[in-house]
């Protein structure tokens, strides 16, 4: 169950993060330049599936009637942690999406 959390947790922030970036203000924001218009369509596509990711590990953990409740935490909390890193340290806050795979590997191994 505490996989799973973690595991929520970090696709809610990779989701959230991708979203964000999906949108030109802040993809020039982090890597100083203008983002094409299939990277757009790609970001928001992951983003939207890491969220939805995030959700079946929620449901897994709960079940689906607490599920969803812990889940929109989870996106609460992610989104949080996006707009407070996002203005001061842009590259720290993409940066951090590097957790997935570390989290897929404790997931393998445990």
């Amino acid at each position: 169950m505490m996989l799973s959390m973690m595991g929520a947790a970090v696709l809610a922030y990779a989701g959230m993060l991708a979203l964000c970036q999906g949108l030109e203000r802040h993809f020039k924001q982090v890597w100083g330049r203008t983002c094409p218009q299939a990277l757009r369509r790609l970001l928001r596509g992951l983003g939207w599936l890491g969220l939805l990711s995030s959700l079946l590990l929620c449901a897994q953990a709960w079940g689906w009637a607490m599920g969803p409740v812990a889940w929109f935490g989870m996106m609460s909390l992610a989104g949080l942690l996006v707009v407070s890193l996002l203005p001061y340290w842009p590259r720290t806050a993409a940066g951090l999406v590097a957790l997935v795979p570390a989290w897929g590997v404790v997931q393998v191994f445990a």
